[in-house]
């Protein structure tokens, strides 16, 4: 057994990690001889977090590696595709359904769910940060905010999502980037000296070593960037960090650096702002000078997106419990605002309030059990996301919508 408290791939997979009325349900089921009984069940959400009007869905390659053999199809939109909740009209839309004998999925719902439900808030408030830095240059630090075990997904997620940049080694690695960081006041505090820090910093790092650097442990970040340039000859950026209580208004603190770094001949070194930033606060400083935001908690902490699983069919009949729609229903989006709608058909040409005809958002992703195309990687998935938020940003309703 682990030391460490979390569930291994195995246990996951075993199913030691679902509600437990999940497996009284299969020996039911398998009592009544209706184990193999085929149904149709979606995924939806009847509402976002904050009263986001979008999402990004995020965690359906992890869903499909769990779900792989299993005699299912799963039907949905692409991983990193920009979903609304609901239709015009009022219906849920289903980013995903899956069809199969229930016990071949059902007990999974815990995990399905799990994987879906905080990858998309992830990814969504990551794209939401990206919108608000006016689609500039966002990092994902949050990860010392969440448990390390999931340190791969946040990373993965915020990057989807349109992050540029994480600070792990194993998320980097698994996006195929280097990870992203400068230093931490405990250096400086352990040399005792700013100047010394900033020129052992230099000294010892590697040359592929960006050399960004604190400028507010000791000093007033001015004077800190100022003696930071002196000391450290290629200089690339500074990063403000100074806790709130000490800010004052951080806006004018950025523009005070900018102009006195400018004024000194550093042109070129870059302003990265961190600390207690999220979508609101990216939102306040934008246009002073910050050249990339940090944020941590603001993403990992993230609302989760509550997703359900709903039985719509049973045996080819639609069935629903109260307060949903029954059947198995398709999802349209329009190819020009996004806005989406739901049918009953496969073959429908709705037609969005914007005049254009809506296009079948749903691809096959599982047929009996097997892959139906293979896997996208982490940047074509996040390439189209920010191709997606661009025609978000082209709508002023949804730019005043953040």
């Amino acid at each position: 057994m682990s030391r460490l408290f979390i569930a291994s791939e195995e246990d996951i997979r075993a199913g030691r990690t679902m509600d437990v009325y999940f497996r009284r349900s299969r020996a039911v089921l398998e009592a009544l001889g209706l184990e193999e009984l085929p149904i149709t069940a979606e995924f939806t959400a009847g509402a976002l977090p904050d009263g986001w009007p979008w999402a990004v869905v995020c965690g359906t390659e992890e869903v499909l590696r769990l779900m792989e053999g299993a005699p299912i199809d799963i039907h949905g939109i692409p991983e990193g595709t920009v979903w609304r909740p609901r239709s015009v009209r009022g219906p849920r839309i289903p980013f995903m359904n899956v069809h199969g004998p229930y016990c071949a999925f059902g007990e999974m719902e815990t995990s399905m769910l799990g994987m879906l439900c905080h990858s998309s808030g992830i990814a969504t408030m990551a794209a939401r940060c990206k919108m608000a830095a006016d689609m500039g240059h966002v990092m994902a630090f949050g990860n010392r905010r969440m448990h390390p075990a999931l340190a791969p997904m946040l990373d993965r997620s915020a990057y989807i999502g349109g992050c540029d940049g994480v600070a792990s080694p194993q998320g980097a690695e698994m996006l195929g980037e280097a990870p992203m960081g400068t230093v931490p006041h405990a250096l400086f505090l352990m040399i005792g000296d700013e100047e010394a820090a900033f020129r052992a910093f230099d000294r010892h790092s590697d040359d592929d070593v960006p050399r960004i650097v604190l400028v507010d442990t000791f000093s007033d970040e001015r004077f800190g960037a100022l003696l930071a340039a002196e000391c450290i000859p290629g200089l690339e950026g500074v990063r403000l960090d100074t806790p709130g209580s000490r800010r004052g208004n951080f806006r004018e603190l950025v523009q005070e650096l900018r102009w006195e770094l400018d004024l000194a001949g550093k042109g070129d070194v870059r302003i990265i702002a961190t600390g207690g930033l999220d979508e609101h606060r990216i939102t306040e400083l934008r246009g002073a000078g910050v050249d990339s935001f940090g944020v941590g908690t603001g993403i990992s902490n993230a609302p989760s997106v509550d997703f359900s699983m709903d039985l719509v069919e049973r045996d080819g009949v639609p069935v629903s419990k109260r307060g949903k729609f029954s059947g198995r229903k398709h999802p349209y989006r329009c190819p020009d605002c996004l806005a989406m709608e739901v049918s009953l058909r496969s073959d429908d040409e709705p037609r969005c309030g914007c005049g254009a005809v809506m296009d079948n958002a749903e691809v096959p992703l599982m047929v009996d059990g097997e892959r139906a195309s293979p896997a996208r990687g982490p940047k074509e998935i996040r390439a189209s996301v920010l191709r997606q938020l661009e025609t978000l940003r082209e709508s002023s309703a949804e730019a005043n919508n953040l």
